[in-house]
């Protein structure tokens, strides 16, 4: 026997956390899909009759959550699809630096300094008018497959 220890490392994931498996035909509109790799909301489901090859299909049309990119796909009902495990966590907005990103105070009292200002203009102004008037804002952050976006502004009171 060898007196060598031996120390495994580990040196990321494989994604399987990220998805999870749901069969097509359960999918429904308002849910999520990943399609071409990119996690999606379900905006409109279409199910076709069963063919002469045996399968019904289900034709998915899907906006990017990340990106608002439309993308569609055709899977027959019985198949698995991969779901993404979609986040939605609430922090307050602490700073925003000059190079637009933001500084977030997380539950357990430390910051957030990863994200940047949301590229939707109706939703970076909200922050920057609140921020610019001193009001106490929550952001919202939506996560899902490694990425992560403000997706939502909410004031709660203060300012001047």
């Amino acid at each position: 026997m060898s007196d060598e220890e031996h120390q495994f490392e580990s040196k990321g994931d494989a994604g399987a956390s990220k998805t999870f498996p749901q069969q097509a035909g359960t999918i429904r509109k308002s849910g999520y899909l990943v399609i071409k790799n990119r996690p999606c909301k379900v905006v409109e489901v279409s199910t076709s009759k069963t063919g002469k090859h045996g399968h019904a299909k289900c034709h998915f049309v899907a906006i990017d959550i990340f990106n608002g990119k439309k993308l569609e796909d055709i899977v027959p009902s019985s198949h698995n699809c991969d779901v993404p495990h979609v986040n939605r966590t609430d922090y307050q907005l602490i700073d925003i630096s000059e190079d637009g990103f933001v500084s977030l105070l997380t539950d357990n009292g430390g910051t957030k300094d990863d994200l940047k200002l949301p590229e939707d203009d109706k939703l970076l102004e909200q922050i920057k008018s609140g921020f610019a008037d001193g009001k106490d804002l929550i952001v919202s952050v939506q996560s899902a497959m490694g990425e992560e976006q403000i997706c939502g502004v909410k004031d709660i009171g203060g300012g001047k």
